[in-house]
């Protein structure tokens, strides 16, 4: 996925500012930034949620504009919430249904068990689910998908230590199947430990894009600094 010089307004505010960004497939990138930075609207116009007001981006080669550029994309928002009507068995089989992938019954339970989602949960309205409940049922509707892409907004917001856990290994999983996922997150200790490369966004501009260590490296001020230490003077620059 790339952006080039991409720009963004949103009620005559600049949110964008030329971002340049090359997200190549098969790798985990994470987004940083600060609230307000841009990240979520960087995503949004990556699939055509908003239109840029300046700039291009392109979807494994496609621009993103056209509905088959978008195909090969599962994406979580931050406040994922299935139709509380439906049972989570029945939200699994009607996303699958629109991702053209067969429901099979191992698959969703080996699904589940990876992000700790008991199995009954499936038999229960989503009304009744808790919020990290909803969180596991939208990540195992991306990952069950089978989209060489996925695109996930806070996709550890609201998970326990050992659901966050599992779905670090889910992840790894997913990139040594050749698939990638670009994920946004304030937990930096989380994107030095997951991903190959990141970036950061900082009032609309991009301030970094590599890998954590040269993050570290570029603008951590000493030998042992911290991503966290790392980031702050990069934004602080």
């Amino acid at each position: 996925m790339e952006y080039h010089n991409v720009h963004k307004q949103l009620a005559g505010n600049a949110v964008l500012r030329g971002v340049d960004l090359d997200i190549r497939a098969g790798e985990l990138f994470g987004l940083v930034g600060v609230n307000g930075a841009g990240k979520t609207t960087l995503l949004k116009c990556l699939l055509d949620f908003c239109t840029p007001d300046l700039g291009s981006i392109a979807i494994f080669g496609q621009p993103h504009r056209h509905s088959a550029a978008r195909q090969p994309i599962s994406f979580l928002p931050e406040r994922f919430q299935a139709p509380h009507y439906l049972t989570g068995g029945d939200f699994l089989r009607y996303l699958l249904r629109l991702h053209k992938v067969r429901y099979d019954e191992g698959a969703v339970q080996a699904a589940i068990a990876a992000l700790d989602l008991a199995p009954s949960a499936l038999s229960r309205p989503a009304r009744d689910y808790s919020k990290g409940m909803m969180q596991k049922l939208g990540l195992a509707a991306c990952l069950l998908s089978g989209k060489p892409q996925l695109v996930l907004d806070e996709p550890m917001s609201g998970l326990d230590p050992k659901a966050r856990a599992l779905f670090k290994q889910a992840l790894r999983q997913l990139r040594a199947q050749g698939r990638g996922a670009l994920l946004t997150s304030h937990a930096l200790a989380d994107i030095d430990e997951l991903c190959d490369r990141m970036a950061i966004l900082h009032e609309g501009r991009m301030l970094f894009t590599g890998t954590p260590a040269e993050c570290r490296a570029r603008h951590g001020g000493a030998a042992d600094a911290s991503l966290e230490q790392a980031f702050l003077n990069c934004i602080a620059a």
